[in-house]
């Protein structure tokens, strides 16, 4: 009995030591953390965004300047939306959900992660504007410390008003009155059941639930907090079922021409926040790439296109980096239209070695099952080179070209460039931008940006760095992707520069440097939705998109107005490095890249690829770039063994008749042979002629004609005809060409 009751006591003791070693650890820790009232309250000052000379950039803060909403005046629907999303007890808890902690304990440890959380609304506003981002248990002692003086000192209304007004909504929006304008044109006591089902459900997670990102994701979000409101009590499967009928907004309601860039900054930042489990509140400092002469030159530039939506970007192609974004419709992901063409046909095709630039593509009427492409004009060319089809952005070689790469071998290139596809979206309507949801212009532009940097993909970025109350948080290391080899990229280029130069984005063939373009337009028989005009060169990326919102008909292509702006900002950014003194880059021309001469007469004759005759004259060849490693097999010999297709020999009414094809090279001169028993003569030695007629036949006798094609003074081999009887009922010998032998007749 007195050992059980000294083993108690050295519990006892070594409980208690612990206790007061602990309690004295919380008070260390704890020692100067209280709560401030001014935190609570989020201003402008709060957060801080520089520039890419890190230059301060002022009236960053405008998603927050709207004022405080009162919580007594927002509707209890909302309120409610947001305490059975986030902390169902909050009304009864004291700072601290003990049955969720418990919960997510157990759960967490079940499946051996930390990904079920049980922070309160109240620790959510600690969080936000007290503490730093560090996951230690220092910060959670300040933060259990600082969520009971929140308790003691305001009402469950004001902390709710509080939250409310800091939370973080995504798009630049910090507070559901900002929110409440920015997603539906309201304000907060405006907002009804569905759409406060929206905005409770971005508070998880801005960037994958925003509707003008990821809809689907949002709608299935919104049901979610619709079912734990109806779970709840406090609304019924009526209310629940008319609020999801009710259609997601489709573009922000508030349009700001002069934060353009800022938008895409803070919708960066939640994808930013999100990937490395940080929280966006406190005091924020931001480092962008931003060009502020440059933005607010894209500025004045787009106003000249006031008749629709529109979206401008510039890349530093070095650095893959944004540095001006003007945008009247935010991040929103718009069908690509011929955009994709190179990215998805053209160029995984050249990596293939299916095709070279020279390629012949035959432009014809199809029908795949029903799927019939036409060309923008309607018309059909006939055979075209690769490079021309591109140029002149053809669908139907597009899509014959992708059927030969494969759906699943050109959707591959895409992924590895970040741009999903989806399985519905796998046709071959996708060679022409045909899918359910596209991509943004900031993605379609870090795409082609693989092109200038030697195939290799990365992608683009507004921000750079990130601090969190003085803490760095985020600090951008570009990731790489191989895609394309060096060759690909650059002969892709090179075609997108004849599109520049003579096809659909001619425009720009005034500009002083070498560019590279692609234009691309969406729409159908009764108008356009969208249009797009895309450049780049060694340096620099650019696209510009315009179309609706509510995809209403645009006026124009992407070889029109899009392309005139691209010129406009192409031209700006062409004098930006004159008045800086920086050279224009050149494309680099891999090691791996030759140009040779191909043979004019079999590519026109026959439509196949073969290098040209060393003896052929220059008006007979042309020369196209090709991977050293794929090159044309066959070499022409018209020039230095001429030849020609058999001519066709007829023997009517006494007469001979040789017929020549339609084909033979008109640089041959032609010799006409004709043999009997006794004599040889030349009947003809000339240029080309569709028919000689021989009228001088003799009785009794048996010809055999022969056409020698002659190039200057090289003869190719002579073609022998079939053999010609004037015998009355005398077939002629089979052997054609015995009666050019010595003593055919004794055969």
């Amino acid at each position: 009995m007195k050992v059980l009751r000294r083993w108690f006591l050295i519990l006892l003791l070594f409980f208690a030591t612990l206790f007061f070693v602990a309690l004295g650890y919380y008070f260390n820790v704890t020692n100067g953390t209280s709560l401030s009232p001014q935190k609570l309250l989020l201003s402008q000052k709060n957060i801080v965004v520089y520039d890419g000379e890190n230059e301060r950039i002022k009236n960053v803060a405008a998603g927050m300047a709207r004022g405080v909403a009162d919580v007594e005046t927002i509707l209890p629907h909302t309120r409610l939306a947001f305490v059975d999303t986030e902390d169902k007890r909050f009304f009864s808890h004291n700072g601290f959900d003990v049955k969720r902690i418990v919960k997510a304990a157990f759960n967490n440890a079940r499946s051996h992660s930390f990904k079920e959380g049980a922070s309160t609304i109240s620790q959510q506003l600690i969080k936000n504007t007290h503490l730093s981002q560090e996951k230690t248990l220092k910060r959670k002692l300040r933060e259990w410390k600082l969520t009971r003086a929140l308790e003691s000192a305001y009402t469950k209304e004001e902390i709710l008003e509080k939250y409310l007004n800091v939370i973080y909504f995504g798009h630049n929006c910090f507070g559901i009155r900002s929110a409440a304008e920015f997603y539906f044109g309201k304000q907060p006591q405006e907002l009804d059941l569905a759409d406060s089902a929206i905005l409770a459900g971005l508070v998880k997670s801005p960037n994958n639930y925003s509707p003008f990102k990821n809809a689907d994701k949002c709608i299935k979000r919104k049901e979610t907090v619709l079912s734990l409101m109806e779970k709840n009590g406090h609304i019924s499967e009526r209310e629940k079922r008319e609020a999801m009928e009710k259609p997601l907004p489709n573009a922000p309601t508030v349009r700001s021409d002069d934060l353009g860039y800022l938008h895409f900054v803070f919708d960066e930042l939640s994808a930013i926040s999100e990937a490395k489990g940080f929280t966006v509140g406190g005091d924020i400092e931001i480092f962008t790439y931003l060009d502020q002469p440059l933005q607010k030159k894209l500025q004045e530039i787009v106003k000249t296109s006031k008749d629709s939506d529109y979206t401008a970007t510039v890349m530093d192609v070095k650095n893959h980096a944004f540095t001006g974004c003007v945008s009247s419709l935010g991040d929103a992901r718009r069908l690509p239209g011929s955009l994709l063409k190179p990215l998805l046909v053209y160029a995984p095709a050249l990596e293939k070695d299916l095709i070279s630039p020279a390629t012949p593509l035959l432009d014809e009427k199809i029908d795949y099952n029903g799927y019939q492409p036409t060309n923008f004009d309607g018309t059909f060319r006939g055979y075209v080179s690769a490079r021309e089809a591109l140029a002149d952005s053809l669908n139907v070689p597009a899509v014959k070209l992708l059927e030969t790469v494969s759906l699943k071998t050109g959707a591959s290139y895409l992924e590895k460039m970040c741009l999903g596809v989806e399985k519905e979206d796998l046709s071959l309507a996708l060679a022409l931008g045909g899918m359910k949801n596209g991509y943004s212009l900031q993605q379609l532009l870090s795409a082609y940006a693989t092109f200038p940097s030697n195939g290799i993909y990365t992608e683009g970025a507004f921000i750079s760095e990130i601090k969190i109350n003085g803490t760095c948080v985020y600090k951008r290391e570009a990731k790489q992707t191989p895609v394309f080899s060096k060759e690909t990229a650059y002969l892709t280029t090179d075609m997108l520069r004849t599109a520049a130069k003579t096809g659909t984005a001619k425009k720009l063939r005034s500009l002083p440097f070498e560019i590279a373009a692609k234009t691309g337009t969406v729409g159908t028989r009764n108008g356009n939705t969208d249009a797009y005009a895309l450049s780049y060169t060694p340096d620099t990326c650019v696209g510009v998109w315009l179309g609706n919102a509510d995809n209403a008909f645009i006026h124009c292509t992407g070889g029109g107005t899009p392309c005139n702006l691209l010129l406009t900002i192409n031209e700006y950014l062409h004098q930006k490095r004159l008045d800086k003194n920086i050279p224009t880059e050149k494309f680099s021309i891999p090691s791996g890249i030759v140009r040779v001469a191909l043979d004019k007469t079999t590519y026109y004759d026959t439509h196949t690829l073969s290098l040209a005759d060393e003896n052929s004259p220059v008006e007979y060849r042309f020369s196209e770039l090709f991977k050293k490693t794929a090159l044309p097999s066959k070499t022409s010999d018209y020039f230095t063994n001429p030849s020609i297709i058999s001519p066709i020999l007829q023997y009517k009414d006494g007469k001979v008749v040789i017929c020549f094809d339609e084909k033979s090279p008109a640089f041959y001169q032609y010799k006409i042979e004709r043999y009997d028993y006794a004599t040889h003569n030349t009947l003809y030695l000339g240029t080309y002629i569709k028919e000689y007629t021989d009228e001088r036949i003799e009785p009794n006798k048996n010809y055999v004609y022969t056409v020698t094609p002659i190039f200057q003074t090289r003869a190719g081999k002579p073609i022998v005809l079939p053999a010609v009887s004037t015998k009355h009922g005398e077939t002629p010998p089979l052997n054609d060409g015995a009666i050019l032998e010595k003593q055919w007749w004794e055969y």
